[in-house]
């Protein structure tokens, strides 16, 4: 492992400017997802998920990458356990891989997989290092795609069996949990627009696979939460994106409302115990009945109470009317017309995502009033850029610096405003395999050569390093000496 200068990790001087002070008890930390990381796709019993057929297929991935070797987590926990400490993180939010523990239809546990979970577990406690638990980040097990995925209802039901498994068997050291990952992204990128696994392009399927998601938290949740120890925290964690539109008037703001309710409020409604907006039903019922797919008694158990709200946040949506009130936009959202969706503007993250902090602490503080005082939790928020490795090693990132602290003062001001945010989780540790754009795009803190493992502590790593020794952040600037 290479850091630029090893001193820079260690103790924190006083600032020479104003700071922003978080809270005495915020958690600071990072994320990771187990496909993105942990390579070893056939390893100790581990069978394909619907991301490994994906990345199997031509064209699906960029340059053919695949979840092989990634970052070689598998092998390397030691070592990245090590990592984190030296970092300062209080908390580390990782992901199980599903087909590690359960590899077939016929249900039997895999020990192997399970064994390697309580290692991990074991090597952060021993670093006095919080795990945080998600079960599942899109790795569905093939052998349930091919059951029919989360088109079938039957997946809510076994994704609550495993549940049952993995919380009983981490459960006595592991206190915090999230159920799913983004369902937004796996009902809609993977089964509407069809850029991730399963690669389906079905609108009516993509919302029926919503409410399987979102059926299949509620059950988990009770399942675990009836085997749960008394300080058992239980969460799900949602991506959300602040739409905005350039002008005031009445259409408008009635596609910011399309656009809000398609990818927030859909999955957020349902879960605070107020159902599926009855605004988003109505304008995505010209594409059928999916509320068929509704029995009774399933919105009760989706509100099934949760102890924090996991936020994912990384760009804005700009939209405005289109010319054409009937036209079906061709984007991410299934069943919206009339809507046209902008380009993002100003500087861009490689990824091509706009960077804007107001558009964060704007969500905040609207969600701080939604959730009617449900603790959140930042479980991600980062950013990609294109890295250069100097001679010495060392690998400046000045940009993600700047996106890091903008959006923590985006934050600051959030709880400034009353929002209960109780920790901030970056994404992510480490550069990783990113999905369909493959090993293209670099989100972590900490650089890692894919041809030799080796990680190396970016300028971004060193000031989360600094912010999390000082719980504050310059109030103003990007210069954290």
């Amino acid at each position: 492992m290479t850091t630029t200068d090893p001193s820079r990790l260690e103790g924190a001087t006083a600032l020479d400017v104003d700071t922003l002070r978080f809270p005495p008890d915020f958690v600071w930390g990072a994320a990771t997802a187990a496909f993105q990381i942990e390579g070893s796709i056939s390893a100790d019993g581990r069978t394909p998920s619907i991301w490994d057929t994906f990345a199997a297929t031509p064209g699906k991935v960029l340059n053919g990458d695949n979840g092989e070797p990634a970052c070689d987590h598998y092998n390397r926990s030691a070592e990245d356990v090590e990592l984190m400490e030296r970092l300062g993180l209080a908390a580390y939010r990782f992901s199980v891989a599903w087909p590690r523990i359960v590899p077939a239809a016929d249900g039997v546990v895999e020990p192997r997989g399970l064994a390697f979970y309580d290692k991990l577990v074991d090597q952060l406690l021993a670093k006095g290092i919080q795990p945080v638990a998600t079960l599942y980040h899109w790795d569905l097990p093939q052998w349930l795609e091919d059951e029919g995925g989360w088109r079938n209802r039957d997946t809510a039901y076994r994704f609550a069996e495993y549940a049952k498994v993995v919380h009983g068997h981490l459960g006595d050291r592991v206190k915090l949990w999230s159920t799913l990952n983004e369902p937004w992204c796996s009902a809609f990128l993977g089964h509407h627009k069809g850029i991730h696994a399963p690669g389906l392009k079905d609108s009516q399927a993509s919302l029926e696979a919503m409410h399987h998601l979102l059926l299949a938290h509620g059950l988990a949740t009770r399942a675990m939460r009836e085997q749960a120890a008394e300080d058992h925290k239980f969460s799900l964690v949602l991506n959300f994106t602040q739409a905005w539109a350039d002008n005031d008037d009445t259409a408008s703001k009635d596609v910011v409302r399309k656009v809000d309710g398609l990818h927030n409020r859909i999955f957020l409604d349902p879960v605070l115990g107020k159902g599926y907006p009855a605004d988003v039903v109505e304008d995505v019922a010209w594409l059928g009945d999916w509320q068929r797919v509704v029995q009774d008694g399933d919105l009760d158990v989706i509100a099934t109470p949760i102890d924090f709200l996991g936020v994912n946040y990384y760009s804005p949506t700009r939209v405005a009317p289109a010319a054409d009130p009937e036209v079906v936009t061709d984007g991410p959202f299934p069943g919206l017309r009339g809507a046209e969706l902008l380009d993002p503007r100003g500087e861009l993250t490689s990824f091509g995502w706009e960077q804007n902090a107001d558009a964060f602490a704007e969500l905040l503080t609207r969600l701080g009033r939604d959730v009617d005082g449900l603790p959140i939790v930042i479980t991600e928020n980062g950013s990609a850029f294109t890295d250069v490795v100097a001679d010495d090693g060392s690998v400046d990132d000045p940009q993600r610096v700047a996106f890091l602290l903008d959006h923590l003062r985006a934050v600051h001001r959030a709880i400034e405003s009353g929002a209960d945010i109780r920790g901030y989780l970056a994404w992510s540790l480490l550069d990783n395999f990113e999905w369909a754009e493959g090993y293209s795009q670099r989100f972590g803190v900490v650089r890692v050569d894919y041809e030799t493992q080796e990680r190396t502590v970016k300028r971004s790593g060193e000031v989360l390093a600094r912010i999390i020794g000082r719980n504050s952040i310059p109030a103003t600037g990007y210069d954290v000496e």
